[in-house]
């Protein structure tokens, strides 16, 4: 069972932190540059997501597990891979580095250090849209560790590549991701006032992956 470690725990805030930057800030610059043409910004948002996941997965996972998603390291917790402690010190290491992420995104491209988001993402479908993602996230996860995990970073990453088109949400799939999101008003923002719903049905996909997962993969 992984213990806490000041080394792990700098590897999740650090990871969440540039994963978070490079979600926000791509989203800014393929909105600039995109002319309006929503189709070719998400593009290219989904394009630097996908290069930065299996970037971050590849150097930090060695280190952390590369969790860098609360719903992860609670799935870790519940598969008795994590103590509470260690579980509690990554969730609070994914939080904090998810909010530097937003804030330095938002300094790069000379926007205001905190921006309160005001893109409206809620509703059923985009709700069924983060149960989805998250519940194929977990089980992807258990799945190529459990079968190969040397490629864990490119199969993971793939997942939430396809995710981003093919879920009404665009697959944030990440409580510390979420949130933080909602602190910059562009393109890959979300209200305040949305996250709770975008949580809740995180959260069941959560549990619904981890659920099947381990009985895939006993």
């Amino acid at each position: 069972m992984a213990q806490v470690t000041e080394r792990k725990v700098i590897a999740e805030a650090i990871g969440t932190a540039l994963l978070v930057a490079t979600v926000i800030g791509s989203g800014i610059m393929a909105e600039r540059l995109a002319s309006g043409n929503v189709a070719v910004a998400l593009l290219a948002n989904t394009l630097a997501t996908a290069a930065v996941l299996t970037t971050l997965i590849a150097v930090l996972g060695p280190v952390s597990g590369a969790h860098f998603n609360p719903w992860v390291t609670l799935a870790a917790l519940w598969n008795g891979e994590l103590t509470a402690r260690t579980a509690a010190a990554f969730a609070g290491a994914q939080v904090l580095g998810g909010l530097a992420g937003a804030l330095l995104a938002n300094a790069m491209f000379d926007l205001p250090l905190v921006s309160l988001a005001t893109h409206i993402r809620t509703g059923p479908g985009q709700w069924l849209g983060e149960f989805t993602a998250t519940f194929g996230l977990l089980l992807v996860i258990r799945g190529i560790v459990r079968e190969r995990a040397a490629a864990a970073p490119w199969v993971i990453a793939g997942w939430i590549t396809a995710a981003y088109w093919f879920t009404s949400s665009t697959s944030f799939a990440n409580l510390a991701v979420t949130f933080a999101r909602a602190f910059s008003n562009s393109f890959a923002g979300i209200r305040l006032i949305d996250v709770p719903g975008f949580a809740v049905a995180q959260a069941l996909g959560m549990v619904a992956g981890v659920w099947l997962g381990r009985r895939l993969w006993p």
